[in-house]
């Protein structure tokens, strides 16, 4: 179900949006036709989204890894091995920097969560006092 407002389709209001895109910037007009061109195919939700890019990663990736059945070579051994050597260890280097970056990424989510249980603690704290304060004031007035 596609709960745009505007509809990926070729209709009066999009291909206005996309004359008036282009004439003011035009990426925005080649984004008003990227979108009648391909809107469709993510359904209007962030999750059918996420899945198309997700499921061309994973195509690139096969491809990246299978080569298309040949072999890029120089001619030399030595220096394909020397170069399949350092794209190994380029490769790990990346995947030790991916994982970094989710740990840092962990770390700033606790340490986010922290701090907001912080804030929320002071808030009950205020909270409760204030409620003492004005217990105590009611009951030094019943006593007047």
């Amino acid at each position: 179900m596609n709960t745009a407002i505007i509809k990926p389709e070729w209709s009066f209001a999009t291909i206005v949006l996309m004359v008036l895109g282009f004439i003011i910037f035009w990426p925005l007009g080649l984004a008003m036709l990227a979108y009648i061109l391909w809107g469709e195919r993510f359904g209007g939700s962030a999750e059918k989204a996420d899945a198309w890019v997700k499921s061309k990663k994973h195509w690139a990736k096969k491809c990246r890894n299978h080569n298309h059945g040949y072999r890029h070579t120089s001619g030399n051994a030595a220096f394909d091995d020397y170069r399949g050597d350092q794209l190994k260890r380029l490769e790990e280097e990346r995947q030790r920097l991916d994982a970094e970056v989710s740990e840092f990424h962990e770390y700033m989510r606790n340490l986010h969560k922290a701090r907001d249980r912080d804030e929320f603690d002071r808030f009950m704290q205020s909270r409760k006092e204030e409620r003492r304060e004005k217990k105590k004031d009611r009951k030094e007035d019943r006593d007047d």
